[in-house]
């Protein structure tokens, strides 16, 4: 079922035909957590959604947007181990790569999707010492050579960083392939090279110590990055060229922050949600100057524990709060 709110307006008495739906939502039949676009362009409003439920047997979900009826259906479902820590396709912006997405929990695993059938290519466990797999946090899918994924877990015997890492994102810098950054429990950033795997550098450290949760690069800028820690209700940015110190703090969430994500086809626009029910939009083109205030907000009816900027679209935002998912355009 899909709700919607326009925030077009058109004179008295005279319908704009090119009035345009703002918000559309999909309601599962369970908490949503895991969530995130489809990069195909002839795949157009179509997401993966994961379930949380508190038990071994869960959830994936196809869901696709009809533009003319306004409405969500689910084109595929299948059973998948565990909740999912983070859902991705391939990030396949032409549409000749095989039709793939990629779920992280206890292991990483690849579906190939077919219409309605959707079969498990393969279980990728990064233990060597075990058929066991420490519990996965996130991935990442490396967007310049689609053959590179990383994984981060909390099991620091199965990491190459030594330490229970949250998140991991590969960076567009050089050439795209070879850098990425995580974030862990020790609270702090480090960039790694795959060329050279046994040092990193530390762009950040939190000051109390406290765990980072998640990281996300800024699309178009690789010089700029984004994180926060655990139960903060601000999102710091690093400049990778001057690091150590937060060249923004953007500290307007009134609750812990859950997610965050960079504009596709913007390097001054990022939008952060949290547990106060905001999905926020900031502009941080005055930067290193005090960003104050978001520039748009947007109020959902609970928690927002997730956030994706559609790359394809960049003008549609999702979200997920309890069992609903919105894509707001913006």
């Amino acid at each position: 079922m899909a709700t919607t709110t326009s925030g077009t307006t058109s004179l008295p008495g005279k319908p704009d035909p090119m009035k345009r739906k703002e918000i559309y939502r999909y309601t599962a039949p369970w908490v949503v957590y895991g969530m995130n676009w489809s990069f195909k362009p002839d795949k157009r409003f179509r997401l993966a959604i994961g379930s949380f439920i508190e038990d071994y047997c869960n959830k994936v979900q196809i869901v696709q947007l009809n533009e003319e009826t306004g409405n969500f259906s689910h084109t595929a479902t299948f059973d998948h181990p565990y909740p999912t820590t983070k859902i991705m396709w391939i990030p396949d912006m032409v549409g000749q790569l095989p039709d793939l997405v990629a779920t992280s929990g206890d292991y990483l695993r690849l579906w190939r999707i077919n219409g309605s059938d959707v079969r498990q290519e393969c279980m990728l466990n990064n233990s060597k010492n075990s058929e066991f797999c420490a519990p996965l946090t996130s991935f990442d899918w490396n967007e310049t050579d689609p053959n590179i994924l990383g994984a981060s877990s909390i099991d620091t015997t199965c990491t190459i960083w030594g330490l229970e890492v949250h998140d991991i994102a590969f960076t567009r810098a050089g050439s795209g392939r070879d850098l990425f950054a995580s974030v862990g429990s020790d609270g702090s950033v480090r960039l790694f090279d795959l060329r050279n795997l046994e040092h990193s550098t530390i762009l950040y450290e939190e000051p109390k110590q406290q765990p980072l949760l998640r990281l996300s690069w800024n699309r178009q800028d690789p010089n700029y990055l984004s994180t926060f820690a655990l139960d903060s209700h601000e999102v710091i940015i690093m400049d990778i060229r001057a690091p150590s110190t937060p060249v923004a703090r953007l500290c307007n969430h009134r609750a812990p922050v859950n997610g965050i994500t960079w504009a596709p086809h913007s390097s001054c626009h990022i939008c952060t949600a949290g547990d106060d029910h905001q999905a926020l939009i900031w502009d941080i083109q005055q930067m290193p100057q005090s960003i104050d205030v978001p520039i748009l907000a947007y109020n959902a009816q609970s928690e927002i524990n997730q956030v994706q900027w559609s790359v394809n679209q960049s003008d549609w935002i999702a979200i997920c709060f309890k069992d609903n998912v919105e894509i707001l355009r913006v």
